[in-house]
């Protein structure tokens, strides 16, 4: 299991009421998998950088879920299946990377330490 970060922007003409309920069907595809959602965070209505499918808002969402990287792929092709959706982006957060490089480094000054010894 590892931690991900789901940015999605949805069609503006959706219903923001609408919006919560629509993305927790798509997420039981992380629970059914064994995987957890951890927070659904709507942003709301916001300005597009540029145009997409000539729209200039969208809803934004963010959602920090823990799944295997099969579940991460399925969800992501069903959300890009959906014609509501306008783009995802799925992440793995920088805490995760970090820390694996700080294990790394912690691994090898162990193994540094245990040849020297």
């Amino acid at each position: 299991m590892r931690a991900y970060e789901l940015m999605v922007i949805i069609d503006p003409e959706v219903e923001e009421r609408t919006v919560e309920p629509s993305l927790d069907k798509f997420l039981n595809v992380v629970r059914n998998d064994g995987g957890t959602v951890d927070k659904v965070d709507i942003w709301g209505r916001r300005r597009l950088a540029y145009e997409i499918q000539k729209k200039a808002e969208g809803i934004y969402a963010v959602v920090n879920f823990t799944a295997t990287p099969a579940a991460a792929a399925e969800l992501d092709r069903q959300l890009s299946l959906n014609e509501t959706i306008m783009r995802t982006k799925i992440i793995r957060p920088e805490e995760q990377k970090i820390s694996k490089k700080d294990a790394k480094k912690a691994a090898k000054a162990d193994a540094a330490k245990v040849s020297a010894e």
